[in-house]
């Protein structure tokens, strides 16, 4: 497993503080982010790719500082966002998956045959030519899914991967996300998808108020909102 460290991170965004002096090290396979809107969780997710970088501190991901080498950091680290229309960029479903490879600077063949496996992983073989953005909500997400795991990260972080989704969907993505080998990072409000995880930090207000196995982490969060 990767080590993803939070040294002293805060983040403001504007007059307000997003979060505030975040102290982390993050190893285990499968972690869990939980809060309420607004709470800064998704800022926190974020930070490890770089899409949003500390205003004080670092984020380190295997010893790279994530804000000044955003782009080696992005070969090691997938992002999946939760409404996967923000992240399909081509025409086709095949075009989609083959295009994280293009960026690599991989050959044809080895293109041709990594999307290939990719769209039979996923169940989304039949749909190859298919119009990315006329997928099913589900078929999007595993479109979404697919294109980053093509590239091969060490660490797969998702952020509210499941809101859009009906049962039988995020059920599918939940089970897919629970298979993975990679490091998973996952931000949800379904807390049923975090029973089996090694660990859920509890993020209030910009701080982490719990961090814990889910036995221990969620019923705190519970009694925050309720």
């Amino acid at each position: 497993m990767s080590t993803i460290t939070f040294d002293a991170v805060s983040h403001t965004f504007g007059e307000r503080t997003v979060l505030r002096d975040i102290a982390l090290q993050l190893t285990e396979h499968r972690i869990g982010i939980v809060g309420a809107n607004g709470s800064g969780k998704s800022t926190l997710a974020r930070m490890i790719n770089g899409l949003v970088t500390p205003t004080k501190g670092t984020v380190t991901v295997d010893g790279l500082n994530v804000s000044r080498r955003a782009k080696e950091v992005r070969r090691l680290v997938g992002f999946v966002f939760t409404n996967p229309d923000n992240q399909i960029v081509m025409p086709t479903v095949q075009e989609d998956v083959a295009f994280t490879l293009r960026r690599r600077g991989l050959d044809s063949a080895e293109i041709e045959r990594r999307t290939a496996t990719a769209l039979e992983r996923f169940g989304l073989a039949d749909h190859a030519e298919h119009p990315a953005h006329r997928l099913s909500g589900g078929q999007k997400q595993l479109l979404a899914l697919a294109a980053v795991l093509v590239a091969d990260p060490r660490v797969v972080v998702a952020d509210e991967p499941t809101t859009l989704l009906d049962a039988r969907n995020t059920a599918r993505i939940q089970a897919l996300l629970a298979g993975l080998e990679q490091q998973v990072i996952v931000v949800t409000h379904q807390l049923e998808l975090l029973a089996e995880f090694d660990r859920v930090i509890v993020i209030e207000e910009g701080r982490v108020v719990a961090d814990a196995a889910p036995s221990d982490a969620l019923p705190e969060y519970l009694a925050l909102i309720g």
